[in-house]
Protein backbone atom coordinates (compact mmCIF):
# COMPACT_ATOMS: atom_id res chain seq x y z
CA UNK A 1 0.00 0.00 0.00
CA UNK A 2 1.63 3.29 -1.19
CA UNK A 3 2.37 6.17 1.86
CA UNK A 4 -0.89 9.08 1.88
CA UNK A 5 2.28 11.84 1.83
CA UNK A 6 4.54 11.58 -1.09
CA UNK A 7 7.33 14.00 0.80
CA UNK A 8 7.37 11.94 3.46
CA UNK A 9 7.87 8.55 1.09
CA UNK A 10 10.50 10.48 -0.86
CA UNK A 11 12.61 11.57 1.99
CA UNK A 12 12.35 8.18 3.40
CA UNK A 13 13.80 6.56 0.57
CA UNK A 14 16.07 9.76 -0.43
CA UNK A 15 17.32 9.40 2.73
CA UNK A 16 18.66 5.70 2.13
CA UNK A 17 19.55 6.56 -1.23
CA UNK A 18 21.61 9.41 0.31
CA UNK A 19 23.17 7.15 2.49
CA UNK A 20 24.24 4.51 0.43
CA UNK A 21 25.77 7.68 -1.66
CA UNK A 22 27.64 8.71 1.35
CA UNK A 23 28.91 5.29 2.32
CA UNK A 24 30.00 4.20 -1.17
CA UNK A 25 31.73 8.35 -1.60
CA UNK A 26 33.58 7.35 1.57
CA UNK A 27 34.44 3.90 0.56
CA UNK A 28 35.77 5.45 -2.81
CA UNK A 29 37.42 8.07 -1.19
CA UNK A 30 39.33 5.45 1.24
CA UNK A 31 40.25 2.98 -1.69
CA UNK A 32 41.15 5.37 -4.62
CA UNK A 33 43.27 7.55 -1.60
CA UNK A 34 45.13 4.69 -1.29
CA UNK A 35 44.97 3.23 -4.41
CA UNK A 36 45.85 6.01 -6.44
CA UNK A 37 49.42 5.24 -7.51
CA UNK A 38 50.92 2.20 -9.06
CA UNK A 39 51.17 -0.82 -6.59
CA UNK A 40 48.10 0.60 -4.27
CA UNK A 41 45.78 -2.43 -5.36
CA UNK A 42 44.52 -4.95 -3.05
CA UNK A 43 45.51 -8.29 -4.12
CA UNK A 44 44.36 -12.07 -2.92
CA UNK A 45 46.92 -14.23 -2.70
CA UNK A 46 45.26 -17.07 -3.58
CA UNK A 47 44.87 -15.10 -7.43
CA UNK A 48 40.75 -14.40 -6.93
CA UNK A 49 39.03 -11.28 -6.61
CA UNK A 50 35.75 -11.57 -5.29
CA UNK A 51 37.00 -11.35 -1.91
CA UNK A 52 38.81 -8.38 -2.36
CA UNK A 53 36.91 -6.36 0.43
CA UNK A 54 37.47 -8.73 2.91
CA UNK A 55 41.27 -8.58 1.94
CA UNK A 56 41.22 -5.09 2.64
CA UNK A 57 39.62 -5.64 6.41
CA UNK A 58 42.59 -8.05 7.48
CA UNK A 59 45.15 -5.74 7.13
CA UNK A 60 47.48 -5.65 10.37
CA UNK A 61 46.23 -1.42 10.35
CA UNK A 62 43.43 0.05 11.84
CA UNK A 63 41.25 2.61 9.65
CA UNK A 64 43.13 5.81 11.54
CA UNK A 65 46.80 3.94 11.47
CA UNK A 66 46.72 3.32 8.05
CA UNK A 67 45.42 7.00 7.34
CA UNK A 68 48.45 7.97 9.47
CA UNK A 69 50.99 6.58 7.98
CA UNK A 70 49.74 6.58 4.74
CA UNK A 71 49.83 10.54 4.92
CA UNK A 72 53.53 9.70 6.69
CA UNK A 73 54.95 7.77 3.70
CA UNK A 74 53.56 8.73 0.70
CA UNK A 75 56.10 11.37 -0.28
CA UNK A 76 58.33 8.04 -0.06
CA UNK A 77 56.41 6.69 -3.70
CA UNK A 78 59.47 5.32 -5.96
CA UNK A 79 62.18 5.71 -3.19
CA UNK A 80 65.01 3.54 -1.65
CA UNK A 81 63.13 3.21 1.92
CA UNK A 82 66.98 2.32 3.21
CA UNK A 83 66.82 6.05 3.29
CA UNK A 84 64.06 6.58 5.54
CA UNK A 85 65.12 7.45 9.06
CA UNK A 86 62.15 5.97 10.83
CA UNK A 87 59.64 2.90 10.23
CA UNK A 88 56.46 2.56 12.55
CA UNK A 89 57.46 -0.81 14.92
CA UNK A 90 54.17 -2.41 14.04
CA UNK A 91 55.87 -3.40 10.73
CA UNK A 92 58.60 -5.30 12.45
CA UNK A 93 59.39 -8.75 14.27
CA UNK A 94 61.08 -8.95 17.52
CA UNK A 95 64.51 -9.98 15.76
CA UNK A 96 67.35 -8.62 13.95
CA UNK A 97 68.58 -9.00 10.14
CA UNK A 98 71.32 -10.73 11.54
CA UNK A 99 69.60 -13.69 12.85
CA UNK A 100 67.42 -13.57 9.95
CA UNK A 101 70.37 -14.29 7.95
CA UNK A 102 70.87 -17.43 10.24
CA UNK A 103 67.67 -18.87 8.91
CA UNK A 104 69.57 -20.05 5.87
CA UNK A 105 71.43 -22.84 8.06
CA UNK A 106 68.26 -24.57 8.99
CA UNK A 107 68.37 -26.86 6.08
CA UNK A 108 72.30 -27.10 5.52
CA UNK A 109 72.66 -30.39 5.97
CA UNK A 110 71.96 -29.97 1.82
CA UNK A 111 75.57 -29.04 1.62
CA UNK A 112 76.43 -31.48 3.84
CA UNK A 113 74.95 -34.00 1.32
CA UNK A 114 76.69 -31.91 -1.60
CA UNK A 115 80.05 -32.16 -0.36
CA UNK A 116 79.75 -35.92 -0.03
CA UNK A 117 78.45 -36.25 -3.53
CA UNK A 118 80.17 -37.85 -7.07
CA UNK A 119 78.04 -36.41 -9.17
CA UNK A 120 78.63 -32.60 -10.02
CA UNK A 121 74.72 -32.47 -10.97
CA UNK A 122 73.56 -33.96 -7.79
CA UNK A 123 75.60 -31.70 -6.14
CA UNK A 124 73.69 -28.77 -7.70
CA UNK A 125 70.50 -30.33 -6.80
CA UNK A 126 71.65 -30.56 -3.09
CA UNK A 127 73.29 -26.86 -3.29
CA UNK A 128 70.10 -25.03 -4.76
CA UNK A 129 67.73 -26.96 -2.76
CA UNK A 130 69.23 -25.69 -0.02
CA UNK A 131 69.37 -21.77 -1.31
CA UNK A 132 65.58 -22.06 -1.68
CA UNK A 133 64.65 -23.35 1.76
CA UNK A 134 65.46 -19.83 3.56
CA UNK A 135 61.53 -19.35 1.76
CA UNK A 136 60.19 -21.14 4.19
CA UNK A 137 60.41 -18.22 6.21
CA UNK A 138 58.53 -16.08 4.17
CA UNK A 139 55.17 -16.75 5.72
CA UNK A 140 56.38 -14.41 8.42
CA UNK A 141 55.52 -11.09 7.00
CA UNK A 142 57.30 -8.54 8.86
CA UNK A 143 60.71 -7.29 9.03
CA UNK A 144 63.21 -7.58 11.02
CA UNK A 145 65.22 -4.73 12.93
CA UNK A 146 68.16 -3.47 11.34
CA UNK A 147 71.27 -4.09 13.28
CA UNK A 148 72.95 -1.46 14.44
CA UNK A 149 77.05 -0.98 13.57
CA UNK A 150 78.88 -3.09 14.98
CA UNK A 151 76.69 -5.84 16.22
CA UNK A 152 76.94 -8.76 16.14
CA UNK A 153 75.04 -12.35 16.03
CA UNK A 154 76.93 -15.89 16.09
CA UNK A 155 75.19 -19.05 16.16
CA UNK A 156 77.08 -22.18 17.64
CA UNK A 157 76.89 -25.78 17.44
CA UNK A 158 73.63 -25.99 15.16
CA UNK A 159 74.34 -29.12 13.43
CA UNK A 160 77.56 -28.57 13.64
CA UNK A 161 78.09 -25.31 12.40
CA UNK A 162 79.60 -22.21 13.31
CA UNK A 163 77.86 -19.03 12.46
CA UNK A 164 78.47 -15.72 13.13
CA UNK A 165 77.20 -11.78 11.09
CA UNK A 166 77.75 -8.52 11.92
CA UNK A 167 76.68 -4.94 10.55
CA UNK A 168 79.31 -3.55 8.71
CA UNK A 169 77.48 -0.51 7.39
CA UNK A 170 75.02 1.63 8.58
CA UNK A 171 74.37 3.93 5.75
CA UNK A 172 73.52 1.98 3.50
CA UNK A 173 72.51 -0.94 5.65
CA UNK A 174 74.91 -4.13 4.86
CA UNK A 175 75.82 -7.24 6.85
CA UNK A 176 78.48 -9.88 6.48
CA UNK A 177 78.09 -13.50 7.11
CA UNK A 178 80.17 -16.62 7.64
CA UNK A 179 79.25 -20.24 8.57
CA UNK A 180 81.43 -23.22 8.28
CA UNK A 181 81.35 -27.04 9.59
CA UNK A 182 83.81 -29.83 8.26
CA UNK A 183 82.08 -30.23 4.93
CA UNK A 184 81.37 -26.46 3.85
CA UNK A 185 82.26 -22.86 3.87
CA UNK A 186 79.34 -20.19 3.46
CA UNK A 187 80.31 -16.66 3.00
CA UNK A 188 77.70 -13.94 2.08
CA UNK A 189 77.46 -9.64 1.95
CA UNK A 190 73.77 -8.49 2.08
CA UNK A 191 72.95 -5.66 0.68
CA UNK A 192 69.63 -4.60 -0.63
CA UNK A 193 67.84 -1.88 -2.96
CA UNK A 194 64.33 -0.98 -2.49
CA UNK A 195 61.56 0.75 -4.18
CA UNK A 196 58.53 1.65 -2.17
CA UNK A 197 55.46 1.92 -3.78
CA UNK A 198 53.18 2.70 -1.33
CA UNK A 199 51.08 -0.68 -0.71
CA UNK A 200 53.71 -2.87 -1.79
CA UNK A 201 58.08 -2.66 -1.67
CA UNK A 202 60.12 -4.26 -4.32
CA UNK A 203 63.92 -5.42 -2.76
CA UNK A 204 66.63 -6.44 -4.79
CA UNK A 205 69.77 -7.86 -3.45
CA UNK A 206 72.80 -6.92 -4.46
CA UNK A 207 75.17 -8.66 -1.91
CA UNK A 208 77.26 -11.97 -3.14
CA UNK A 209 76.46 -15.46 -1.34
CA UNK A 210 79.29 -17.80 -2.19
CA UNK A 211 79.42 -21.37 -1.01
CA UNK A 212 83.10 -23.60 -0.84
CA UNK A 213 83.00 -27.36 -0.54
CA UNK A 214 86.20 -28.93 1.52
CA UNK A 215 86.08 -31.85 -0.12
CA UNK A 216 87.39 -30.91 -3.69
CA UNK A 217 87.29 -26.51 -3.25
CA UNK A 218 84.40 -26.60 -5.41
CA UNK A 219 82.48 -23.08 -5.00
CA UNK A 220 79.06 -21.82 -5.70
CA UNK A 221 77.72 -18.38 -6.12
CA UNK A 222 74.17 -17.31 -5.48
CA UNK A 223 72.62 -14.75 -7.18
CA UNK A 224 69.01 -14.84 -5.22
CA UNK A 225 65.84 -13.25 -7.15
CA UNK A 226 63.80 -9.81 -6.25
CA UNK A 227 61.30 -10.00 -4.08
CA UNK A 228 58.08 -8.47 -3.66
CA UNK A 229 55.79 -7.15 -0.61
CA UNK A 230 52.11 -7.00 -1.35
CA UNK A 231 49.74 -5.49 0.37
CA UNK A 232 52.12 -3.52 3.41
CA UNK A 233 48.82 -1.25 4.43
CA UNK A 234 45.95 -2.39 3.05
CA UNK A 235 45.13 -5.83 3.31
CA UNK A 236 46.46 -8.91 4.12
CA UNK A 237 50.29 -8.50 3.30
CA UNK A 238 51.94 -11.78 1.70
CA UNK A 239 55.52 -12.15 0.26
CA UNK A 240 56.87 -13.26 -2.90
CA UNK A 241 59.56 -13.38 -5.12
CA UNK A 242 59.24 -13.38 -9.00
CA UNK A 243 61.75 -14.15 -11.21
CA UNK A 244 64.64 -16.58 -11.34
CA UNK A 245 67.16 -17.58 -8.07
CA UNK A 246 70.58 -18.65 -10.04
CA UNK A 247 72.91 -21.30 -9.04
CA UNK A 248 76.14 -21.16 -10.16
CA UNK A 249 79.05 -23.80 -10.32
CA UNK A 250 81.80 -21.77 -10.25
CA UNK A 251 84.08 -24.30 -10.95
CA UNK A 252 81.98 -26.49 -13.70
CA UNK A 253 80.45 -23.12 -15.12
CA UNK A 254 77.02 -25.46 -14.55
CA UNK A 255 74.11 -23.31 -13.37
CA UNK A 256 70.82 -23.93 -12.03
Amino acid sequence: MAPNDPKQSGGFFASIASSISNFGSAMTKSVNGLMGYEGLEVVNPEGGTEDAEEEARRGRWKQEDRDSYWKMMQKYIGSDVTSMVTLPVLIFEPMSMLQKMAELMEYSYLLDLADECEDPYMRLVYTTSWAISVYYAYQRTWKPFNPILGETYEMVNHGGITFIAEQVSHHPPMSAGHAENEHFIYDISSKVKTKFLGNSIDIYPLGRTRVTLKRDGTVFDLVPPPTKVNNLIFGRTWVDSPGEMIMTNLTTGDKA
